[in-house]
Formats: C-alpha cells, sequence, structure tokens
C-alpha cells in the first residue's frame, strides 16, 4: 500500500466517525493545554526568581561580612560572631584560584547638602576601578573613573535616594527631592560613635568639612539593589577622612584610625558563575563564612523545579485520560472494522499496512489535538499574564517579571510531538490486535 492510500484511508475513517474522533481529539486537546500551560507557569516562575536575584547584583560576586551567623548542631540560627576584615585577609583571598577582583567595603555615614536641605545616609566605600567587574549597573552620566580634586568627591548613587531632603531648621521637617544631575550637592562625613563631644555640651568638637560632590546616577528602571544604594572611591575616602583624623588626638585618634584598616565587607568576583563555589569553600577553609547570589539562585531553583514538576505531573495525568479515551477509540474502532479488515487481508494487504493505518488514524488523533492545544495554551497563557501577572508582582515587590506563564518556542514543539507520540503508542495495541484478526473469520463477521 502506497504512504498516499494509506493517509488517504486514514483521513477518511477519522473523517467517517467525526463525532467520536472529535470527542477523543478532545482529550487530547485538555491533556496538551493542561501539560503546556502547567509548565510554562513553572518557567514563568523560574524566570521570576532569576530576574529578583539578578535585581540584587551580579551572580559572579561574593561577599564575607563583618559579622557571621552562628548556628547550633541542629542547623538552628543562634546568633552572629564578629569575623574581623582586614587587610590580610584581603590578600589571602586574592590567592584563591579563580578570584578576579578584590575589593574591601567600608560603610560610612555622611550627610548632603543642597542649599538649605540635607539627607543623612550611608554610603559604600571600594574601589572604583572594581565597580565593572563586579556587574554594576550602566550610568545615566559620567563614567567609573575616580575624582580628579582633592577638594571634590564622586558618587556613585541610586536616583531614588534624592527623592527626599529635608530642612532640618524647618519646624516640621519640611521636604524637597533634590536632582543630583542639575542642583549643587556638598559632602561631608556625619558623626558616628568615635567622633570626640564635649563633655559638658555634648557637641562635636570637630569640623567636617563638606566637599563639592560630583553624582552620577545608576540606570535602573526597575527595582534593584543599586536604586537605594550609594558608593565612593576609597580615595576620595581616604582625602575626607585624613581632614578628619588631623583634629583629632590620643584615644580618638586611634580608635577612627582603624576605620581605615578595618572593613565592613569585601566583595569578591569569581572569573566564572560556575567557580563561585568553589572560592566560597575556600573562604570556609580560611575561617569566614561568606555569602553569594549563585547560591541563593540554586536554592529558587530547587524550589522552581519541584513546582515545575508537580504541576507537569497534573497536566500528565490529564494527559493519560486521553491516552487510555484513544486507546478506547481504536478498540471500538476495530469491532465496527472488522469486516473491512478482512477485506483488506483477502485484497492482499500486508499485515504491516493494516498497523500503520491503525497507527496513523491514532497518531492523527494525538497530532490534530497536540495543536489545536497549543493554540488555546498561547490563548490560556495570555489570559493568565493578563490576570495573574498583578499577583506576581505583588508578591515580588513589584519588581520581577510581571508574567507568570512563559511559553518558549521549544515547548510548544515538545508537546505536539508529545501528543503526537501518546497517540501512536495508545494505538499499538489495538493496530496490533487488529492484525491477528483471521481473514476467513472477519468475512463472516456481520
Amino acid at each position: 500500500m502506497r504512504i498516499s492510500d494509506l493517509v488517504r484511508m486514514g483521513l477518511r475513517n477519522l473523517n467517517r466517525r467525526r463525532a467520536r474522533t472529535a470527542l477523543t481529539v478532545i482529550g487530547i486537546v485538555i491533556g496538551t493545554i493542561s501539560i503546556t500551560v502547567m509548565f510554562s507557569i513553572g518557567i514563568g516562575l523560574n524566570k521570576s526568581f532569576e530576574e529578583q536575584v539578578m535585581q540584587m547584583g551580579s551572580m559572579t560576586m561574593i561577599t564575607v561580612n563583618n559579622y557571621a551567623d552562628t548556628m547550633n548542631s541542629k542547623g538552628d540560627y543562634t546568633g552572629s560572631k564578629e569575623q574581623k576584615l582586614d587587610d590580610k585577609l584581603v590578600e589571602s583571598i586574592k590567592q584563591i584560584p579563580h578570584v578576579k577582583n578584590v575589593s574591601p567595603v567600608t560603610d560610612v555615614n555622611i550627610e548632603l547638602h543642597s542649599g538649605r536641605y540635607m539627607n543623612s545616609t550611608n554610603i559604600s566605600v571600594m574601589d572604583s576601578s572594581s565597580f565593572e567587574d563586579f556587574g554594576f549597573p550602566a550610568l545615566n552620566s559620567g563614567d567609573y573613573n575616580p575624582s580628579d580634586s582633592k577638594r571634590r568627591v564622586k558618587i556613585w548613587a541610586g536616583k531614588d535616594l534624592f527623592s527626599y531632603f529635608y530642612d532640618p531648621n524647618s519646624s516640621n521637617f519640611q521636604s524637597k527631592a533634590i536632582d543630583p544631575e542639575k542642583d549643587r550637592i556638598t559632602v561631608s562625613l556625619a558623626q558616628d560613635e568615635n567622633t570626640p563631644t564635649d563633655s559638658n555640651t555634648g557637641k562635636v568638637t570637630v569640623d567636617f568639612k563638606k566637599y563639592t560632590a560630583d553624582v552620577c546616577t545608576f540606570n535602573t528602571d526597575d527595582y534593584s539593589e543599586y536604586s537605594y544604594s550609594m558608593y565612593m572611591d576609597r580615595s576620595d575616602f581616604e582625602n575626607m577622612y585624613k581632614d578628619y583624623l588631623s583634629q583629632l588626638t590620643g584615644d580618638a585618634k586611634k580608635k577612627a584610625k582603624k576605620k581605615l584598616t578595618v572593613y565592613s565587607s569585601i566583595k569578591v568576583n569569581a572569573d566564572n558563575v560556575k567557580n563561585v563555589e568553589k572560592i566560597q569553600e575556600a573562604i570556609t577553609a580560611l575561617g569566614y563564612q561568606s555569602s553569594s547570589l549563585s547560591s541563593m539562585t540554586k536554592q529558587m531553583q530547587q524550589t522552581s523545579n519541584m513546582i515545575q514538576a508537580v504541576l507537569g505531573g497534573i497536566g500528565a495525568v490529564a494527559m493519560i485520560v486521553a491516552a487510555i479515551s484513544i486507546a478506547n477509540t481504536m478498540v471500538m474502532s476495530i469491532y465496527e472494522r472488522t469486516k473491512e479488515i478482512g477485506v483488506m487481508k483477502v485484497l492482499g494487504c500486508q499485515v504491516s499496512d493494516i498497523k500503520k493505518l491503525f497507527l496513523f488514524e491514532s497518531g492523527m488523533m494525538g497530532l490534530i489535538g497536540g495543536v489545536i492545544g497549543i493554540a488555546l495554551s498561547y490563548l490560556a497563557s495570555f489570559i493568565i499574564n493578563r490576570f495573574g501577572g498583578q499577583i506576581l508582582s505583588s508578591m515580588d515587590g513589584g519588581g520581577g517579571a510581571s508574567k507568570l506563564s512563559i511559553i518558549p518556542w521549544w515547548l510548544p514543539v515538545a508537546s505536539s510531538l508529545f501528543a503526537l507520540l501518546v497517540g501512536v503508542l495508545s494505538g499499538y495495541y489495538p493496530a496490533s490486535r487488529a492484525t491477528k484478526i483471521s481473514a476467513i473469520e472477519a468475512m463472516k463477521s456481520e
């Protein structure tokens, strides 16, 4: 039997039993929609997790903080302990294989002034030459080069930090939004626990000099770590701090000098995300605790994969029911077409041709159901994103992906092929049974 004859006969047989074919195809449609949509939701959640993590910084960055969590024998959190971060540790980390860049970080309290308005905030002091290696975002203006003047400093910050400047002399703390690219801004160190004060009046006895600040803002359209972060180059900070130290004496000066040698944290950049775990193990061997976005992503992916497996399993159940429906339809078809099968054998049709005919019919029901199911899956995905995206946005704080369902190009292809495979496998037993029918017995049947 030629392939064209087989295709024509198969399509004619499906058309003759339209109602039964349609009902069987509907089962495949439902199964395909279930699998495709369930997997697309799992992919959407995974994508959302990844975007949330990426907003927090580079995947190759490792952070060693000056405080580490302590756990008991059961793995429960019991408190924290101090980790001494100094130049000796920085040099040790630089010797670890696959470490691309290391930058100590000093957190400093500063005051920003613009006219009569001001704002107190925290700034992280780093080597600006390492910013790009650590995946800092693009800038709206300016560059990552440090200031070339001792009376000016350069600051890199998120615009959101300038949305609230207040007037300290106003009774109701009148506020104003400052444009860091247009308004003149000065910066000075702020009082901390080591700042000397008059024992009688409690007033600060040193002069915090103000420096003109050249502000470069991060290009962060969505919420990210950098929207509310501020950075300064270490050379600028040391120039400001030397002015401050020159006014101190005795124990006050000794305590203040520690600010230059003991760090708040150390940022480490790996040459490849695959080596992050190895570097963290090496840091642990040095006796220090570290954290990275890579390890956080791994936990999120495990959760996402579990959710995806559960959702895919639900869809698979629907497809199994559809497969049983196809098998039932083909078995019933054999009983109705017993005489037809006998005639085909008497006319000289090979057993393999009869088998191919039934497999073609069952496969076509699977493929047709799969194609229709894929089309309806796109519609279902659109509806889920239209109304479910708001739910996801509220869950991730408005900073993650707006799509709850994502259908990549390979998913509809895989779903269609899977539906075809289900159809063929479901028809295999009925097709085998059809080939075993005796031609003489078949001709006798009514």
